[in-house]
C-alpha cells in the first residue's frame, strides 16, 4: 500500500480551490485600492462652492447633518488664509473663524504644491478640495474641518 496513490475526498478539492479563487479576488481588489490613483482635483467639477465662515457654521451647528451634505464631495471653499503649515510632504493652509478658534484645514496634491506655497496669511483665495468630513476635538476644544486632494481653484 505505500506505492498506491491516496485520493483526496472531491470536497477537500473544492474547498481548496474555492478558497485560493477567493484568495486571488481579494489580492486583486486589494491591489486596486492600494494603487488607486485619483483625478486631478482642479478638473472636477464641485458640488457646493461655500464661504469658509458659513461652512463652518454649518458644521458647529450639526456636525453630523453637515457631514451627511459634504463628506466625500468636492467642494470649493472661498475665504482668507490664515496660516500655512509645511508638512511632512505637502503644505497645509487653515481658515480660522477667530471668534470660536474652528478651523478649515486644506491639504493639496503633489501637482498644487508650488500654487500653495506662494500663499501667505491674509491672503484671499478659493480653494477646491474632497471633504473629509469636519468634527469636535476634545483636546483643542473646538471644531475643525479636514480637505484632501486641495488645489488653488481659478
Amino acid at each position: 500500500m505505500s506505492g498506491a496513490k491516496r485520493k483526496i475526498n472531491p470536497w477537500v478539492k473544492r474547498i481548496l480551490i474555492g478558497g485560493l479563487l477567493i484568495f486571488i479576488a481579494v489580492a486583486i481588489a486589494v491591489w486596486f485600492i492600494f494603487t488607486e490613483k485619483f483625478t486631478d482635483t482642479s478638473e472636477r467639477k464641485a458640488a457646493f462652492t461655500v464661504n469658509a465662515m458659513d461652512i463652518l457654521h454649518e458644521f458647529q451647528h450639526s456636525v453630523s447633518l453637515a457631514n451627511k451634505k459634504y463628506a466625500e464631495k468636492i467642494i470649493t471653499v472661498k475665504g482668507r488664509v490664515f496660516e500655512t503649515e509645511a508638512a511632512d510632504t505637502t503644505i497645509n493652509i487653515k481658515m480660522i473663524d477667530t471668534a470660536t478658534d474652528a478651523y478649515i484645514i486644506f491639504a493639496f496634491q503633489q501637482q498644487h504644491l508650488l500654487e500653495a506655497k506662494q500663499l501667505k496669511a491674509g491672503d484671499s483665495v478659493s480653494i477646491k478640495g474632497s471633504c473629509s468630513g469636519g468634527t469636535y476635538s476634545a483636546i483643542l476644544e473646538t471644531e475643525y474641518i479636514t480637505f484632501k486632494r486641495c488645489a488653488i481653484n481659478k
